[in-house]
């Protein structure tokens, strides 16, 4: 049994860029986490209204028990401000979360989504994971966020280029209902986050492995 931690910058990043591997590894027995670094509250420097917020709110716990997760840790910096956050006090609060449950694997966000808060929470979560620092991290992996990491400037040092692949085709369907539970962040056909082209990415993943729906991911670090 593995300790594995999913690690979402806003909530629904998870669900887009890993939910069928989230419902995989719950049904093989590993203990599954999640680390979601921002939210938003009614003091949001964007003015959220009170519904909105509770809503938002709502939505997260839900979410949490559709997953299963062991334990939701939830930083709730106030989502895009992330650049505004001392960088030092950010690790701290990663670090101390990591060192909570020490877990075996760390699924993290694309290092150069056009989001900056994906790039900012890259960095800083990467900044936690030196394995001298932390030997019980075995493997790292990125995952892509569809609106976000396909707009990245393209520049070959931007590339999410895949070289892991998860078979999801039993967990398709699961990840596209919890998906939906993000009623504020489903698109409209043809954007990219609709029903219709989060499962167009699944069903082209899954075509490189042979199987009808795949997730993908870059492999950063692996050790036995």
């Amino acid at each position: 049994m593995k300790k594995i931690m999913f690690v979402s910058v806003h909530p629904d990043d998870e669900t887009i860029g890993c939910g069928g591997t989230i419902l995989k590894n719950k049904k093989l027995g590993n203990k599954i986490y999640w680390l979601n670094l921002t939210d938003i509250s009614m003091s949001h420097p964007f003015g959220y209204t009170k519904e909105f917020a509770e809503h938002i709110y709502w939505t997260e716990a839900e979410v949490s028990k559709k997953y299963g997760f062991e334990k939701m840790f939830n930083l709730e910096i106030p989502a895009g401000m992330l650049e505004t956050y001392e960088t030092r006090v950010l690790v701290s609060k990663i670090d101390e979360v990591l060192n909570s449950v020490k877990p075996d694997e760390l699924y993290l966000p694309n290092r150069s989504d056009i989001h900056s808060d994906h790039r900012i929470g890259f960095n800083a979560v990467y900044a936690c994971t030196k394995n001298f620092r932390k030997p019980y991290i075995k493997k790292i992996l990125m995952y892509e966020t569809l609106s976000e990491t396909e707009y990245a400037p393209a520049l070959s040092e931007n590339a999410f280029i895949p070289n892991f692949y998860v078979d999801i085709s039993d967990y398709f369907d699961k990840k596209l209902r919890i998906m939906g539970l993000y009623d504020t962040e489903i698109m409209p056909e043809p954007y990219p986050r609709s029903f219709r082209a989060i499962q167009a990415l699944a069903a082209f993943r899954g075509s490189r492995i042979g199987a009808a729906y795949a997730e993908a991911f870059m492999l950063l670090f692996e050790r036995s």
